[in-house]
Formats: structure tokens, C-alpha cells, sequence
């Protein structure tokens, strides 16, 4: 699942979106009160049938938006989008915003980010090997499908919005380039940078973060196994010189002992999670993995959130069988201790 599956809701609550084993439906559950009980899963936007290439983004206003792909016709789909206003109640139904290139099957896993407006900004890749975009209008409805161009674009889309509500996409080309588009302007389409970044990039490996009021961060393992951080200005440097496994790591931007920090976390190759900080923007601090919690199946998730009280909370999900909701798993960093302690991992009931 692609962006902050993960995520709290506008009252607080925690929630965290799931497949259903069987692959056709979006699932959710959601803190009943902090550090409480939560819901059973909840099946989110209706009963229209969906593919497993689920994006979510939290807007500022704390809505949840997700978009997917859904089958049409034998051999074709298309995209839908739901917004999800308050946990505890039911998602809106998915509603269709049609397909990149009119018609055919599915191009791309898509990605979503909201604008300080609230406004969705859906990408996906389209059948030239670009990516295209499709905006909701201020006022209501959506406006047409833009090709933002591109060239051979592989894997995962990263999409985040600033500290100024402006939206940034991330994508990796073929030989590993990174391409960027930026928008200048709110409501305005992006623009893209006259040139790759050259940084032998792994396709699915990425993850955006606002990082600044000017900043937002793209993290990514490059070919040689490293973490790496890019920010536009300058090449891409090392923030830990190997990743812990061979999935995208999950960042947040917290507070760490009255540190401006980013908090990174991983599933090793051992199958536990691990985390690393630093100082934000400050990857010349240096910064180094510290592992916690059992070994997770290959398949789990990772995700980092904060709760209504302002404490980082780890996040796992293990796809379980079909006919059952797979296993949810947190963790709380410890109230009274510094750097980087982490309570025991329980499972969710």
C-alpha cells in the first residue's frame, strides 16, 4: 500500500487501512480511545470490488483520501477515490475518475497527496511511460486528466505535500534517475525538473516527507544498498549506508528529546523493524539502525504515525489468510525515556 496507511484521523484516532486477504476490498480500523481498544475491520468506500494498488494520504484538516484502481469491463479498470472524514464513521463510497489514457487496464500503482486546500492530486503512470495527473477542483468535481510527460517510469510513485500545501511527485526512471514535478502554485498543474537526478535509484523504494517550510525530502535505496536522502539542490547523500531490507523505509518528522528530528523505520531482512533519527535535515549528523519487536512474515507492512498526545507509534500489518483480517501490530515510543525506546509490540484484538 502506497503513502500513510497508518495515519490519525481528525479527531485523533488512530486508523489504519488494510487489504482484505482476498485482494477485492480496502478495510479500516480505528482506535476507540488512546492506547484502547479498536474497531474490527470495516470495509471502506462501498461494495464496489477493488485491486490491491491502494494509495492514502492525510489531508491538513485530517481527512484520509485513498485512491485505487477497480475492474470495469474484462481486461480494463479504472481509478476510483473515497475520502474518509471521521474515522469512526463509514468512508464514502469510491467514486470513479476514469483512466490516464480514456481506457484500458492498469498503467501503474497510483499515488495521492492533498493540498492545503484540501484538494486531492492524483498520479498514476500512463501508457507512454510518463506519469499523469488529476486534480479535484475547489469548488467541487474534478477536473481533466493532465500528462505531466516523463519517460520510462518504473514502480511506485512518491507524492507529499509541503509545509505550504504546494504538492511534489517523485518518481525513478528506468536506469534509476529520479524525476521531480513541483507545483508552483496552488491548484496550478506541476512542473517537472529539466532533467533526471542522476542516483542509481531502486524502483518502490521511495518515500516523501515535508522537511522544512522551503523543503520536502525524497528518501530511497540506491543500487549499492544505501538509504539515501535528496532534496533538490544538491546530490543525493548517504543517511544510513545500508538499508535494513529491501522494502521503502516509512519517515515521520517529530520530536526527539526537544530535537527537531526524522525518524526513519524499515522491516529488516530478519523480519523485525528498525528505526533510525536524526537532527532533520542534517543527515551529515550521522544516523544508524536500531532494531525492535518479534520477526515479522515477509509480507508485513511498516508505519510510523503520532497519536493524539503527540507520541510516535510503529506500526506493522501482516496480511493474514483468506477469510481472516490480518494482524495489526503497534508500538509506542516510551514516554519517560530518551533517544530511541520503543514499548513491547502488542497485537491489536
Amino acid at each position: 500500500m502506497n503513502g500513510d496507511w497508518l495515519t490519525g484521523g481528525r479527531d485523533g484516532a488512530l486508523c489504519a487501512y488494510a487489504y482484505t486477504p482476498e485482494g477485492d476490498a480496502v478495510v479500516c480500523r480505528v482506535e476507540e480511545r488512546p492506547e484502547g481498544p479498536w474497531s474490527p475491520p470495516r470495509v471502506v468506500g462501498g461494495e464496489q470490488r477493488v485491486h490491491r494498488d491502494v494509495s492514502v494520504a492525510r489531508s491538513t484538516q485530517g481527512y484520509a483520501h485513498l485512491v485505487s484502481w477497480r475492474p470495469t469491463v474484462p481486461g480494463e479498470s479504472g481509478l476510483v477515490h473515497s475520502t474518509h472524514f471521521q474515522p469512526h464513521l463509514s468512508a464514502l463510497d469510491w467514486l470513479p475518475i476514469g483512466h490516464p489514457n480514456k481506457k484500458g487496464d492498469r498503467t501503474g500503482p497510483p499515488a495521492v497527496a492533498v493540498d492545503a486546500q484540501g484538494r486531492a492530486h492524483v498520479f498514476v503512470r500512463n501508457k507512454g511511460g510518463g506519469v499523469s495527473l488529476r486534480m479535484q477542483e475547489e469548488k467541487g468535481g474534478w477536473g481533466p486528466w493532465r500528462d505531466l510527460k516523463g519517460e520510462e517510469v518504473r514502480g511506485q510513485l512518491a507524492a507529499v505535500a509541503g509545509e505550504s500545501g504546494l504538492v511534489t511527485l517523485y518518481a525513478v526512471t528506468a536506469d534509476g534517475g529520479i524525476l521531480r514535478w513541483r507545483q508552483e502554485k496552488a491548484g496550478q498543474t506541476l512542473v517537472r525538473d529539466e532533467k533526471p537526478q542522476p542516483a542509481a535509484a531502486r524502483p518502490d523504494t521511495l518515500c516523501a516527507l515535508a522537511t522544512s517550510a522551503g523543503h520536502t525530502t525524497l528518501f530511497f535505496a540506491d543500487e549499492d544498498g544505501a538509504v539515501c536522502a535528496w532534496r533538490g539542490e544538491e546530490a543525493p547523500v548517504r543517511v544510513l549506508d545500508a538499508a535494513a531490507g529491501p522494502g521503502a523505509v516509512s519517515a515521520i518528522r517529530c520530536q526527539l528529546d526537544g530535537v527537531d528530528c526524522t525518524l526513519l523505520a524499515q522491516r529488516t531482512d530478519g523480519g523485525r523493524v528498525a528505526f533510525a533519527a536524526y537532527p532533520t535535515e542534517t543527515e551529515s549528523a550521522g544516523a544508524w539502525w536500531a532494531e525492535s519487536g518479534p520477526e515479522l512474515a515477509p509480507d508485513a507492512w511498516v508505519a510510523l504515525a503520532e497519536d493524539r498526545d503527540g507520541r510516535v507509534v510503529a506500526g506493522s500489518w501482516v496480511p493474514g489468510a483468506v477469510g481472516s483480517s490480518g494482524r495489526l501490530y503497534l508500538s509506542r515510543r516510551k514516554r519517560d525515556e530518551p533517544g530511541l525506546a520503543f514499548e513491547a509490540w502488542r497485537e491489536v484484538g
